[in-house]
């Protein structure tokens, strides 16, 4: 690799690792081929973007990258180096777990998720129950409809009663 095609990478990775908040690095080394087949095609099914990268290029471009503090994942950039990149906190550590049920590939490393860094496959059970920003919202929603929700039904159901009494008392008088 001339040091030409080195810097197109690490300008290409820098611009992957600004335009996400979400990276995860994964080991899938020891995965024949068919497996990485089917990784691929999971990961462009739940659009995760997945890429085997050099882990100097990476380090490189991660250290490039403003704004953005990748910590102990520096570390973790020995041996074979999967980066996933997604919109989706959690699409990532969720497509791993369910890979994982046929076989023991690819283990986690650390990730990356909004600002914050997890270290180590002890972590992935965590990852993959982190809301998406598209679940906040909805929950923050419901949660904001339901006393509106409440206050219509009572005044709506507590409307025909009291009409309902002063039917009955009318009715009475007459």
């Amino acid at each position: 690799m001339t040091r030409e095609e080195k810097n197109q990478a690490i300008d290409e990775l820098q611009a992957m690792l600004k335009d996400t908040n979400v990276v995860y690095l994964a080991d899938a080394s020891s995965m024949n081929s068919a497996d990485t087949t089917k990784l691929r095609g999971e990961c462009y099914k739940a659009d995760v973007k997945m890429q085997v990268v050099k882990n100097t290029l990476l380090r490189i471009a991660m250290e490039r990258t403003e704004g953005r503090e990748f910590g102990e994942l520096y570390e973790l950039l020995k041996g074979q180096t999967a980066m996933m990149t997604s919109t989706v906190g959690n699409a990532p550590a969720k497509l791993i777990k369910d890979f994982r049920k046929s076989g023991e590939r690819p283990i986690l490393k650390g990730a990356y998720v909004e600002e914050a860094v997890y270290i180590g496959d002890d972590q992935l059970k965590a990852l993959t129950e982190i809301k998406s920003k598209e679940e906040l919202l909805g929950e923050l929603v419901g949660l904001l409809q339901s006393p509106m929700r409440n206050v219509l039904g009572s005044l709506q159901s507590g409307g025909n009663t009291i009409s309902g009494l002063v039917k009955a008392l009318s009715e009475r008088e007459g």
